[in-house]
């Protein structure tokens, strides 16, 4: 179990996160939600020791987390929100260079990759340098390179950014199939649907702290709100849209 107790981050004055605790499971997916500036990223690079909390832990089974931080994130898979990627290398290329640097063994990582793109649909484009690849295919190479050690974690912030259609499909299953075989998933995002389709249970951020923690069908009783679009507007009080909505209207005209 990856348990998060009371973290806290400042930056200068700023305190992008505050008391910050909750659990995340073995075969289950956390959702993580929150408007812009409500400390999900903050979590999130917390979460993968891309950063150090001010105050607060990280626990893995009971122990920190951090204590060990190389073993840790050696169990852990991400996808992170901004894709950045060595443009000058193919996928293959870059595949290659995750799976060496996680140790994976020579003879199984080639075939490792070539299952990968022609899953996700990218067999076609291996020769061409990731600079020529669309946002969408680079979001898969991304996702690849996540799962491609078979993590006991798995972090996905905005994991279907870009993605077609179809691709969100397969990826939608996939996420629920990781939660399955056992892994502990964490799944950021603005994309309020895909969450109740994916999440078994939600954390609700806003300025800093959790103001929602639950399974989304008990928020929806408990707030006697028809889904979780309604939930999040309740409690992270997102009011005058339709005003609003009208004023960007006449703003444009203007």
């Amino acid at each position: 179990m990856l348990g998060v107790h009371r973290l806290t981050k400042h930056y200068g004055a700023l305190v992008a996160i505050h008391d910050v605790s909750f659990e995340a499971r073995p075969g289950e997916v956390l959702g993580l939600l929150g408007p812009n500036g409500s400390g999900k990223s903050t979590t999130v690079k917390i979460l993968t020791g891309l950063l150090r909390p001010t105050s607060g832990e990280v626990h893995l089974d009971g122990a920190d987390a951090f204590a060990d931080l190389e073993a840790y994130k050696a169990l852990l898979g991400y996808v992170p929100e901004e894709p950045h990627l060595y443009t000058y290398l193919t996928g293959p290329e870059y595949l290659r260079l995750v799976g060496r640097l996680r140790q994976l063994r020579e003879a199984a990582l080639d075939d490792k990759i070539e299952r990968f793109l022609q899953l996700l649909g990218i067999w076609d484009d291996r020769y061409q340098t990731l600079s020529s690849y669309s946002k969408g295919m680079r979001q898969k190479i991304l996702i690849a390179a996540a799962v491609l050690h078979n993590p006991r974690i798995v972090i996905l912030d905005e994991p279907f950014s870009g993605l077609d259609v179809s691709a969100a499909r397969v990826l939608k299953g996939f996420v629920r199939a990781l939660a399955d075989e056992g892994k502990i998933v964490v799944f950021s995002s603005h994309v309020l649907e895909v969450v109740e389709q994916v999440c078994s249970r939600v954390v609700i951020l806003k300025d800093g702290r959790i103001v929602g923690h639950d399974s989304v069908a008990n928020l929806r009783a408990t707030l006697q709100l028809p889904s979780l679009d309604a939930v999040f507007a309740s409690l992270v009080a997102e009011e005058r849209v339709e005003e609003r909505t009208l004023g960007l209207l006449a703003a444009m005209r203007a």
